[in-house]
């Protein structure tokens, strides 16, 4: 597939807090990356690292407490809690007599200004979306329908195909274009609902009441994911696992997205169902011009499936490489712990193979000298501090060993 330098996805610093008592839990804690139109993205990292949060972050599943979100070069998430916390800080130290009335008119000034404009610009943004898409439609259908009008059936059809595909624009939003597949293919489908349903589900919430053209697009897509039409009246437990993860995958693509988020679609799937549904996603990349970010733990399925990995350790990005880059020179400790602990088929490397323990305090010292995400050689960034930089360029450079 065609890559391009065009970045459809860029999160900028984002967390992700979740209320545990009086304190916050950082699942995320100011992670950058960006993923290019094309490509595929493999997120990689220990359970509990923040994966999946990052990716339901992402997606609009969970309010984002601070950061910044852009598909398309647009804005689609701001995390405006971190707004609402500074307000309620200020408010405190009013209370506490640290800060003046004025000081604290200005703190509220300043933050509800800035969830306005938050809550404005995603407004806009799907105004702006809408119209877009409408044009396209358009289009589109502007010379079929002219070359149709000779036809009255042929017109008819055209005509009411332009139209539900209208209703669906004028409903839609950006976010859409963005989908997501589930870690547990039996736990994300609804039990009661057929699979027709459950596939159609999208298009009906985005307006589209045909019944004839919603079953002909589920049975075109339940062919594609390599199911068949029968399979449209079935209900979930009537299917393998392998194949509810197959329902999933229809269910994302059916809503024509740009970007996919598979969150660890294979690690509940036997090995030989898991190369089947990696082999489906590859085709469907590559048929339907699709990026993927893709969530996982296993690093060599990563490695086969991945362009660019990024490496999460307790809610912080902390290495991120193209993918043979990585493998071939890791920097980070952690990263160096994960590649040593893939397994190989062969007793006589496994006999001699070394695992690396990464303990965090033994390996940094961030006592004075605070760490942030850098870039060590062209494409290749890691989360260190003054010291580590010197030295991880010292090895990108040849002058000492890893």
């Amino acid at each position: 597939m065609e890559n391009n330098n065009e970045v459809l996805l860029k999160v900028d610093h984002l967390c992700q807090y979740f209320r545990l008592g009086r304190k916050d839990l950082k699942a995320v804690d100011d992670v950058s990356f960006e993923i290019k139109r094309g490509e595929t993205f493999g997120l990689v990292g220990e359970s509990g690292c923040g994966k999946t949060t990052t990716g339901r972050s992402i997606i609009k599943l969970y309010n984002i407490t601070s950061g910044n979100v852009y598909f398309k070069g647009q804005r689609i998430g701001a995390g405006t809690r971190s707004y609402k916390d500074a307000i309620k800080k200020a408010k405190k130290e009013l209370d506490a007599g640290k800060i003046t009335r004025e000081e604290y008119a200005a703190v509220v000034r300043e933050n509800r200004a800035l969830i306005r404009d938050a809550k404005a610009n995603s407004r806009e943004v799907d105004k702006q979306y809408q119209e877009s898409m409408l044009k396209k439609l358009d289009e589109e259908y502007t010379a079929k329908l002219e070359a149709a009008k000779g036809n009255d059936e042929a017109f008819k059809a055209l005509q009411k195909e332009y139209n539900s595909r209208c209703r669906v624009a004028k409903k839609s939003k950006l976010i859409t274009q963005i989908q997501m597949i589930f870690q547990d293919p039996i736990a994300s489908l609804d039990p009661r609902m057929t699979v027709r349903d459950i596939i159609a589900e999208g298009l009906i919430i985005n307006g589209i009441t045909d019944k004839e053209y919603i079953n002909e697009k589920v049975y075109e897509i339940l062919e594609t994911v390599g199911l068949v039409r029968e399979h449209a009246d079935r209900y979930p437990h009537e299917f393998s696992g392998g194949q509810r993860q197959r329902i999933g995958i229809a269910r994302a693509v059916i809503m024509e997205p740009e970007m996919i988020i598979a969150d660890e679609p294979i690690s509940a799937l036997d090995v030989s169902i898991q190369a089947q549904v990696i082999n489906l996603l590859n085709d469907l990349r590559e048929r339907k011009n699709l990026t993927i970010m893709f969530i996982a733990h296993d690093l060599s399925v990563v490695k086969y499936f991945s362009d660019r990995i990024g490496v999460m350790y307790f809610g912080k990005m902390v290495e991120l490489a193209d993918s043979d880059e990585l493998f071939k020179h890791p920097l980070h400790p952690y990263t160096k712990s994960l590649l040593s602990a893939i397994p190989l088929p062969d007793p006589i490397y496994e006999k001699q193979r070394t695992r690396i323990t990464y303990n965090p305090l033994a390996e940094h010292d961030y006592s004075t000298d605070t760490p942030s995400f850098r870039e060590i050689s062209p494409g290749h960034f890691v989360y260190c501090n003054d010291a580590e930089e010197a030295k991880y360029k010292k090895i990108v450079n040849g002058e000492m060993d890893g």
